[in-house]
């Protein structure tokens, strides 16, 4: 049998960036789909990395970018896998790539048509907080920076198709279908926030002031709809006290999930000491059961979250919520020494879980892989990289939940198990680079530039 020496990513995240990048260096052809218009995945959306509070973004887009440009990397957005065939070393992928109405080779990203586009949806990236166009880049820095016309909100009216000086618009597009031919394959789908309106009792969907962590880290984000002030939902101003329920989703046997999602102690703290520094004077309290800070410098953030920045730890499961009708604040009742108290806050964070992502069954099956018992990918405890498909690996929250460093790690692993299959092709798929004559500057002045960004 022939080997392939290129592979197939699934899923466009920082995992399956981090894959795609490992590989593309290693000399393999790399084909990185995403169903989303442009790659990034959560990681786009969130304010600040714990523990160390660095910008999300400015560790994110060099890798954005080196995959948006990397000479072996070729970028298949808003596109499904829909069937893989074949066996380890040679598969046949049947991808369908969705009609964005927009050509990505005319368009320059100039945004005219997001300005002019009279209808508006929800936005999906602001987690519902704003509103966009039906004509829209899903975020600034967006790879590739394309703009996706919606093909359920737009109305055909042709503003866009008006001022588009590219000429990039065409509403007859349709979806196409794509084969490809690839030795690995590399699934990294991420995962899905879990929904709380499930869990009636702590009034999410029904008190405007209860949103989830995924909402919040919007609200605190610069580019997000309020600009990076904390302000409520229901009439925007600023709150006083904020509450954060953990395990909202997880270790919770009632809706099937008694799993940890791993991450949602150490974004909770996270979240309370940035919207302490957004809104100074804020106070910020964590209810509790376990406090599951296990990662490097975990636990050392969570001891600074409570001695330097005064936030409030309550170990105590909130039983329920309600609303004030005057005041719309949020009434907890939770226990504590014994003792039953009702506590008013501004403002209740859901902390959610994260479960496997919603289309998981429909990927599942396009691949041949198993599933385990909560829906992420099954693996064996020795090799949990491998999927039960021999050369279909699996990395990132499809595995199983994780934070994004343990994410960046095990894609790596998934890039050096996929490439081993396949190594004695390495090379011969890759775009070979060819690089303009250098130029000579010996006879030149030396000319020596500092520059500093404004975040600097």
């Amino acid at each position: 049998m022939e080997k392939i020496g290129s592979v197939l990513v699934v899923g466009g995240g920082i995992a399956g960036i981090q894959a795609s990048l490992d590989l593309a260096d290693s000399g393999f052809k790399v084909y990185l789909l995403d169903k989303e218009p442009t790659i990034g995945g959560v990681m786009t959306q969130l304010d600040k990395t714990f523990p160390t509070n660095d910008c999300a973004m400015c560790i994110l887009a060099p890798k954005l970018v080196g995959a948006g440009r990397h000479p072996n990397i070729h970028l298949i957005p808003y596109s499904e896998l829909e069937d893989l065939q074949g066996e380890e070393g040679n598969f046949k992928a049947i991808v369908k790539k969705k009609a964005r109405r927009v050509d990505p080779e005319k368009c320059t990203g100039c945004g005219d048509c997001l300005v002019k586009c009279p209808i508006s949806a929800i936005d999906s990236y602001n987690e519902g907080l704003g509103e966009r166009g039906a004509a829209y880049i899903k975020y600034p820095q967006a790879v590739p920076l394309v703009a996706t016309i919606d093909k359920e909100k737009c109305i055909g009216c042709g503003v866009c198709q008006e001022v588009c000086k590219a000429e990039a618009i065409n509403y007859e597009e349709e979806d196409t279908t794509v084969e490809l031919n690839v030795g690995s394959v590399i699934l990294s789908p991420g995962f899905q926030a879990f929904d709380p309106s499930k869990l009636t009792e702590y009034g999410y969907g029904r008190y405007p002031n209860v949103v989830n962590s995924m909402e919040f880290e919007r609200i605190l984000s610069a580019t997000g709809p309020y600009r990076g002030t904390v302000l409520k939902p229901s009439d925007g101003d600023l709150p006083k006290k904020v509450a954060f329920l953990q395990c909202i989703g997880s270790r919770d046997e009632r809706i099937g999930n008694p799993y940890c999602s791993g991450v949602c102690c150490m974004y909770a703290i996270k979240e309370a000491v940035i919207a302490q520094e957004h809104n100074p004077g804020l106070e910020a309290s964590i209810f509790f059961m376990d406090m599951r800070a296990f990662g490097k410098e975990f636990d050392d953030y969570y001891t600074r979250a409570e001695e330097e920045h005064g936030i409030r730890f309550v170990r105590s499961r909130v039983a329920s919520t309600r609303e004030d009708p005057v005041t719309r604040s949020i009434l907890l009742s939770y226990e504590e020494d014994g003792d039953i108290l009702e506590e008013a806050f501004d403002m209740v964070v859901l902390s959610v879980g994260l479960n496997p992502p919603e289309d998981s069954e429909k990927l599942a099956n396009a691949t041949g892989i198993e599933l385990n018992e909560y829906g992420f990918a099954k693996t064996k405890l020795l090799h949990p990289l491998d999927t039960s498909r021999p050369g279909v690996y699996v990395c990132g929250a499809f595995q199983g939940p994780k934070d994004i460093p343990d994410s960046v790690a095990q894609a790596s692993g998934a890039a050096s198990r996929a490439a081993k299959k396949i190594s004695s092709e390495r090379g011969k798929e890759i775009t070979p680079v060819h690089y303009p004559e250098e130029k000579s500057v010996i006879e030149e002045d030396p000319r020596i530039g500092v520059f500093v960004c404004h975040c600097g």
